[in-house]
C-alpha cells in the first residue's frame, strides 16, 4: 500500500479524518475528509513529504494560505484551514461535489461561442476578485476548474501555486504551470504576474472554441517554447468548418479577445482579469445581439485598461446654485478702486464699475465688520455646496450606480427574464444540473441575490437541467477494456470484477453487469462486473484398471475428447479394461484429448507338434514361441520327444510353462 493510500481512515491533525483519495498531482493528494469539529465534509490537501522538509516552503506555504483563505467569491473554492501533520503541510478546502472543465472540454468541444463565454465570465469574475485581492493563481487551467453538481464553476488553488512556484524556483529549479496553459514570460525568465492568469484564461478559451490546444509537441520543452516562438492563430481558422455563416460562427471580436488575451507580449494583454472580464460580458453582449461582426468592437477587445467611455455610466446630480449666494460671491471679487470706462479691467456701460467706491479706512468698523460677517456666512455656504457636491458624487460612484441583485431561485425562465426587465437588468441563462432544484429552474446566480450590480448590468443564471443522469451502456459481451471505455464515456465508472468459470462465454468477455443497460444513474456511479474465465478445466482422475467404457462416459460427459489406442494384451488387467491413459492427472482445459490404452487380456499361442523331433530342436521350437520349457524324461537312453503338456494344438498362454517328455 503507497505512503498516500495509507492516510485512508487515519486522523490528521487530531480533526480531519480521512474518508478516501480523490486525486493525485505533482505536489499534492486531496483526500475527501470529514471535519469532526465542525461536522462537514472537506477536502483535504496534504503536500507531498518532499515538499514537507523545507522550513521556508512551509512558511512561505502557510502565508499564502491564510492569503487565500481571505478571498471570498462565489466561484472560488473557499480555503478553511491549513496546518502542518507528521511534518506535511495541509490545506483543508471547500469539496465541490461534481466534475471540471477538463470533462466539459473533453465532452463538448468544440464549443459554441456563447457557450464557451457562458462558461469563461464566472471563471474570469473569480480570477478578477482574486487580482483585486492581490492574489495571482499561477496554474490556471481546465484541471483546477470545478463543476460543482448544481452546475457553479469553481475556480481552486488560489495561493499554492505561488508558495509552490517559490519553492520549485529555488530549490529545484523547476516552472510550475501546466505546460499547456504556461505564459512565455514565465517560460523566458520565470517572473509572474497578472497577466499570466490572463494568459492562461486565453488559452483555455482558445480551447473550448477549437476543441485543440494551441500549442503541442513531441515534450512538454517543445510544448514550453511553441508558447515563446509562436502566435496563436485566430480561432475562427480552428473551429469547425460547417459553424461558419451560422449563428455558431466565431466573430471577429471574439477572436480579437482571443488573440489578445493570448499575446506573447505580456504589454500587449488585458493588464489583468478585471479587463479580461469586461471584455467577455462585452462580447457576450454582441454575441446574445445578434452581431456576426463588428471592427469597432475587436478594436476595443485589443485594448489593455478599463476604458471609462465604456463602462456603465449614469449622470452626476447638479445641485443649482441660489442666485443670491451667486450674487454675493460677485460682491467678494468688487474692485477696491474706481474704474472708468476705457480703464484697463472697467466693463463699459455698467454702472457699479463706474460708482466711487470709498477707501476702507473711510467705511465704519461695525460696516467691515458686517461685511466680514458676510464673507464668512458666504464661505460657509460654498463649503457646504462643495462638500454636498462630493457626497452625492462619492455616493453614487460607490453605492449610487449599484443596485442589488433580485432573488432569482427557482423561478422558471420566463420568470427570471420578466423580474430581471422589472429591475432594470439583463440576464443570461446558462444549463446546468442540480439534484434539488427542478428542471426549468434558476439554481444559482451570479452576482447572487442581494449582491452589488451596476445599474443596467447582466445576471449569469444557471438553469436547471433537473439531476445529472447517465444510461448505462450495454455491456455483456464486451472485453474489460471495452467495458470501461463505454462506461468512462456515459460518465460511469467500473466498479468491481469477478472472474468466473463459464463454459459459453470466452475467457475476459463480460457475462453479467451489477447494473442492466439503460438504466439512468448518477455520474460517477460504478458498475460491477462478471467476467468469464473461460470453461472450467476437467480434473483427471485415472480409470487404469477400470472398464473403458466407464472412463468414456464420464471425460465424454466432462467435455473430453476420448480418444483409444491400440489395445494391448495384459495378464494383470482384464480384457476391456484400461491399461494405461494419457494425460495420466492433473487439470485440462475442455475440448482437450485423453487417450486410453484397453487390455486385449493375457495373451495365448497354440501349442506346436513337436513329437519326433530330437529333444534340442522341440526345446528351441517351443522356446521360439515365447513358451517356457521344462524337459522331462521318460528313459535315459533316447533323446526323440515324445509329446507335450498341454498337448500340442492346445492354447495355452504366451509365456507359460511347456512341459516336453523326451525318452
Amino acid at each position: 500500500m503507497s505512503n498516500t493510500d495509507a492516510l485512508v481512515g487515519q486522523l490528521v491533525d487530531g480533526r480531519y479524518e480521512v474518508v478516501r483519495k480523490l486525486a493525485r498531482g505533482g505536489m499534492a493528494t486531496v483526500y475527501l475528509a470529514n471535519d469532526l469539529r465542525l461536522t462537514r465534509t472537506v477536502a483535504l490537501k496534504i503536500m507531498h513529504e518532499n515538499l514537507g522538509s523545507d522550513a521556508d516552503f512551509v512558511s512561505r506555504f502557510d502565508r499564502e494560505a491564510r492569503s487565500a483563505a481571505r478571498l471570498s467569491h462565489p466561484n472560488v473554492v473557499a480555503v478553511f484551514d491549513q496546518g502542518t501533520d507528521s511534518g506535511r503541510p495541509y490545506i483543508v478546502m471547500e469539496y465541490v461535489e461534481g466534475s471540471t472543465l477538463r470533462h466539459v472540454i473533453t465532452r463538448e468541444s468544440p464549443m459554441a461561442p456563447q457557450r464557451a463565454l457562458d462558461l469563461m465570465l464566472p471563471i474570469a469574475a473569480a480570477v478578477a476578485a482574486a487580482h483585486e485581492a492581490g492574489i495571482i493563481h499561477r496554474d490556471l487551467k481546465p484541471e483546477n476548474v470545478l463543476l460543482s453538481t448544481r452546475g457553479q464553476l469553481k475556480v481552486a488553488d488560489f495561493g499554492l501555486a505561488r508558495a509552490v512556484t517559490a519553492h520549485t524556483a529555488t530549490a529545484q529549479g523547476m516552472l510550475i504551470g501546466t505546460v499547456s496553459y504556461i505564459a512565455p514570460e514565465l517560460v523566458t525568465h520565470g517572473r509572474a504576474d497578472a497577466r499570466c492568469d490572463v494568459y492562461a484564461l486565453g488559452v483555455v478559451l482558445y480551447e473550448m472554441l477549437t476543441g485543440a490546444k494551441p500549442h503541442t509537441g513531441d515534450t512538454p520543452i517543445q510544448v514550453a517554447y511553441s508558447h515563446v516562438h509562436n502566435d496563436l492563430r485566430a480561432p475562427s481558422t480552428a473551429a469547425p468548418e460547417q459553424w461558419r455563416n451560422t449563428r455558431q460562427a466565431i466573430p471577429d471580436y471574439l477572436d480579437a479577445l482571443v488573440l489578445a488575451a493570448a499575446a506573447r507580449n505580456p504589454a500587449d494583454r488585458p493588464a489583468d482579469a478585471s479587463v479580461l472580464l469586461d471584455h467577455l460580458r462585452q462580447a457576450r453582449a454582441a454575441l446574445e445581439s445578434g452581431i456576426t461582426s463588428d471592427p469597432a468592437l475587436a478594436a476595443r477587445m485589443r485594448e489593455t485598461s478599463l476604458d471609462p467611455s465604456n463602462q456603465l455610466t449614469a449622470p452626476v446630480p447638479v445641485v443649482a446654485m441660489p442666485s443670491s449666494i451667486q450674487q454675493t460671491a460677485t460682491l467678494r471679487f468688487t474692485p477696491s478702486t474706481p474704474l472708468s470706462p476705457g480703464q484697463p479691467g472697467a466693463t463699459d456701460g455698467m454702472p457699479y464699475f463706474d460708482r466711487q467706491v470709498p477707501s476702507p479706512a473711510a467705511v465704519p468698523l461695525a460696516q467691515r465688520q458686517v461685511k466680514r460677517r458676510h464673507r464668512g456666512i458666504i464661505t460657509l455656504i460654498v463649503f457646504l455646496v462643495i462638500t454636498a457636491l462630493l457626497g452625492a458624487g462619492s455616493w453614487y460612484w460607490f453605492s449610487g450606480r449599484f443596485t442589488t441583485t433580485p432573488d432569482f431561485g427557482n423561478l422558471t425562465q420566463a420568470e427570471a427574464q420578466a423580474l430581471a426587465a422589472k429591475n432594470g437588468l439583463s440576464i443570461t441563462f446558462s444549463p446546468g444540473y442540480s439534484e434539488d432544484v427542478p428542471a426549468g429552474q434558476v439554481i444559482s446566480t451570479d452576482p447572487k441575490a442581494d449582491d452589488q450590480i451596476l445599474r443596467g448590468g447582466t445576471v449569469a443564471a444557471t438553469i436547471s437541467k433537473g439531476p445529472e443522469r447517465y444510461p448505462v451502456p450495454s455491456l455483456v459481451g464486451r472485453t474489460v477494456d471495452d467495458a470501461r471505455i463505454a462506461l468512462e464515456a456515459n460518465h460511469l465508472a467500473l466498479g468491481k470484477t469477478n472472474e468466473v468459470y463459464d463454459d459459453s462465454a470466452p475467457a475476459g468477455q463480460v457475462i453479467s453487469a451489477s447494473l442492466p443497460a439503460d438504466q439512468m444513474v448518477k455520474p460517477g456511479t460504478p458498475v460491477d462486473l462478471k467476467v468469464s474465465k473461460g470453461p472450467a478445466p476437467v480434473k483427471i482422475v485415472s480409470y487404469v484398471g477400470k472398464p473403458f467404457t466407464d472412463a468414456q462416459t464420464y471425460y465424454q460427459n466432462a467435455g473430453l475428447v476420448v480418444q483409444r489406442g491400440d489395445d494391448k494384451f495384459s495378464d494383470k488387467v482384464p480384457s476391456g479394461s484400461v491399461v494405461s491413459q494419457d494425460p495420466k492427472k492433473g487439470n485440462v482445459e475442455k475440448n482437450s484429448t485423453i487417450t486410453f490404452i484397453v487390455s486385449k487380456g493375457p495373451e495365448f499361442t497354440v501349442v506346436p507338434p513337436v513329437r519326433g523331433l530330437s529333444g534340442d530342436a522341440a526345446t528351441q521350437k517351443l522356446a521360439a514361441l515365447g513358451f517356457k520349457v521344462n524337459v522331462k524324461r521318460e528313459s535315459w537312453f533316447g533323446n526323440t520327444a515324445l509329446g507335450t503338456d498341454p498337448a500340442e494344438g492346445e492354447k495355452a498362454k504366451t509365456g507359460s510353462e511347456i512341459t516336453l517328455s523326451i525318452g
